[in-house]
């Protein structure tokens, strides 16, 4: 974490572009069946174990990742430090309701924090030239981009040279979170790696089919590799 934070902060002052994204389950096993995604995450410039599924299986596979890096975590400590060092983020995507609370919580515990602006995520494929220019008119620092997989991923690879923020980080439904309308699973439960059951239990009716799947894959994904690795 403390790596992924000072490099970002780094691009930030020295105006260097800097593309972040994170590998969680879900993400893994779509790039399986996707190059385009595939290309899309391992293009990035920095990449996070997000998943403490994918933390384990690597680990398993005797792969050295330190520790996990959620991408909720990493947009809230750099938003921190945007309000200490006078860094302006863009915040693109979720519902208007969902950005209004989110700067509502920002100026309450980060008064200095100054938004170089926001954008909803409801917006059509033919209205993605002026967002981006919206954006680069803005003069932000950095880009919080949370629109789903793979849209979001899809956006940054069309717009990504032509973006003037210098970090630009796609964060999925983390403004969900941090904007109140979706709870995170407490700190116990992140620890024991069943935030995505937490999830399910929030809910179900939506979720449930999808992790099923994908978790179910990704066992037989570290299955295939472990087997792998006894043959050599």
């Amino acid at each position: 974490m403390s790596e992924t934070l000072d490099l970002a902060v780094q691009a930030m002052r020295e105006r260097t572009p800097m593309l972040h994204s994170v590998v969680n389950v879900a993400k893994l096993v779509n790039m399986g069946k996707s190059a385009e995604l595939f290309e899309d995450v391992a293009g990035a410039d920095i990449i996070n174990v997000d998943g403490a599924g994918v933390l384990w299986g690597a680990r398993l596979l005797g792969l050295p990742v330190r520790e996990r890096v959620a991408g909720v975590d990493v947009m809230e400590q750099l938003l921190a430090r945007c309000a200490e060092e006078g860094l302006r983020p863009y915040l693109l995507g979720a519902e208007r309701a969902v950005l209004d609370a989110m700067a509502a919580t920002l100026g309450r515990r980060h008064p200095n924090l100054a938004l170089a602006g926001m954008q909803h995520g409801y917006f059509d494929i033919a209205a993605e030239e002026e967002v981006v220019e919206v954006i680069n008119a803005s003069g932000a620092d950095c880009l919080f981009v949370a629109l789903p997989t793979p849209r979001k991923e899809r956006f940054l690879k069309r717009y990504r040279a032509r973006l003037l923020p210098s970090f630009v980080m796609g964060v999925g439904g983390s403004f969900d979170v941090y904007g109140g309308k979706v709870r995170r699973a407490p700190r116990l439960v992140q620890a024991f790696g069943l935030e995505w059951l937490f999830r399910v239990v929030q809910e179900p009716r939506r979720l449930w089919r999808r992790y099923f799947e994908t978790n179910s894959a990704y066992l037989v994904l570290i299955w295939r590799a472990l087997r792998q690795r006894r043959a050599l």
